[in-house]
């Protein structure tokens, strides 16, 4: 392994670095606000714009379109020009496209801007989480990763509480899709002087600008060797080996977050529907609710080192199945039950979530690391738009029960998965996590 990898792995964790994950993970914060807002927002949008089932479920989903096209493009372009370059780009076309949703006069509006969003958003995933991986040393990248979950999480909560303040506002809607131009301005500070990647620097033969940058962030100049030139695009993705890794992640994925956007995008509905109330009561279930998967991801970081990336995925989806089982084959049940029940589902998801990001990251080498984690979220894309769009439809027509009970279901079908191919990464370098050769001492723990 080149010099440089035994710098970065073995560094410890200063406070650039620190400044390179909490930046990075606005991206995912953005996520987590903008995903989460709509559901919110679109009690004053029917109103404001007559809005029909249809409507609120094409609404719900056209940013999950987008992120499904943004991570594809976003994790391709990464890995060809370099995880910098967008990292500034995307940002503001997020802020600007959000700023746009003020003037939306109808659906159709609301549903090419939100896809737009989803676009940028999605984008950012790979660069963003590709920057946190290959700065960050191997002690510290759950972390940094749980930090990244931790992120969506917040940004989901704030939303709630944003669209709790201005749900009685005529127009408040409009100014809770707009609201996202805010935290986009403080990234765009705050990601102006991080640089690119030694990792992908050393891939491209550019050894000066790796000293550089490793001067400047860990204190270190040494001789490099330069990374082997090695095939980018999707093709070396789906390479034998390769390929049961990329559709491994792509199903555990789709069947971890199907639930949770379901919830997030349409979590006042399911508290009304589980008979909590209605308007800001729904809207404050939704956010105590929330508040457990942000909880859920702190000692979760943590569990990924100690008890390793396996067993706390296996033992997660087994404690989230639980979660949806209860309120599945009891609905009628008392209101501290069904949050209890979902608070159990959201706090174990926080293992989980963070793995949605460390996984890719970790078992694929560098040339190709952003375009694995596009793939493996495009690919759960796809069960979430479509499920999304079918949620509040299903819901109409077969009722609560039936809707948490295809969630618990997911939630099996990942679990069994994760039993069967879950590797464990804990304590590898990126190269070795990402080796194809002796690692069968690995995947099971």
């Amino acid at each position: 392994m080149p010099a440089h990898g035994h710098v970065i792995d073995d560094a410890p964790m200063n406070g650039f670095l620190k400044k390179v994950v909490v930046f990075s993970s606005g991206g995912s914060f953005l996520d987590g606000f903008v995903l989460s807002i709509v559901g919110v927002a679109l009690g004053g949008m029917t109103l404001s714009l007559n809005l029909s089932t249809g409507d609120a479920a094409a609404i719900g989903a056209s940013s999950l379109a987008g992120i499904f096209f943004g991570s594809l493009a976003g994790g391709r372009l990464t890995d060809a020009l370099g995880r910098r370059r967008m990292f500034m780009l995307d940002i503001t076309a997020i802020g600007v496209t959000s700023l746009a949703c003020v003037a939306a006069g109808a659906a159709w509006h609301v549903v090419i801007l939100r896809f737009l969003l989803g676009f940028f958003v999605g984008a950012d995933y790979p660069i963003a989480t590709s920057l946190i991986a290959e700065f960050v040393p191997r002690r510290h990248r759950a972390i940094g990763m749980g930090i990244v979950s931790a992120a969506w999480y917040l940004g989901a909560t704030v939303a709630a509480f944003v669209g709790f303040l201005l749900t009685d506002m005529s127009t408040g809607w409009r100014w809770m899709l707009a609201s996202a131009v805010l935290p986009c301005i403080v990234l765009l500070v705050g990601r102006r002087d991080i640089p690119e990647s030694p990792r992908w620097l050393a891939q491209h033969g550019r050894t000066e600008e790796v000293r550089q940058v490793l001067i400047r962030v860990y204190g270190h100049e040494t001789d490099l060797e330069d990374e082997p030139p090695a095939a980018t695009g999707f093709a070396p993705v789906f390479k034998q080996g390769y390929l049961a890794r990329i559709v491994y992640l792509g199903v555990l994925i789709l069947c971890q977050v199907v639930p949770m956007y379901a919830m997030y995008t349409f979590g006042p509905r399911i508290m009304t529907a589980f008979g909590l109330g209605e308007g800001r009561l729904a809207i404050l279930g939704s956010t105590v609710v929330s508040l457990f998967f942000l909880i859920g991801t702190i000692p979760a970081m943590f569990w990924l080192n100690s008890i390793g990336r396996r067993p706390l995925l296996i033992g997660s989806l087994a404690l989230m199945a639980l979660g949806l089982l209860i309120p599945g084959v009891w609905p009628a049940a008392p209101v501290v039950v069904i949050i209890v029940a979902f608070g159990l589902y959201a706090f174990f998801s926080g293992g989980p979530g963070i793995l949605q990001w460390l996984y890719p990251n970790e078992l694929f080498p560098t040339e190709v690391r952003a375009t694995a984690v596009g793939v493996a979220i495009a690919i759960s894309r796809i069960g979430v738009v479509i499920s999304t769009y079918a949620l509040p439809l299903f819901l109409e027509a077969s009722g609560i029960g039936a809707t948490m009970l295809v969630g618990c279901g997911l939630l099996v079908v990942a679990l069994a998965l994760s039993i069967a191919m879950a590797p464990e990464t804990r304590g590898l370098t990126l190269s070795q996590a990402s080796s194809l050769f002796d690692r069968k001492e690995n995947d099971r723990g």
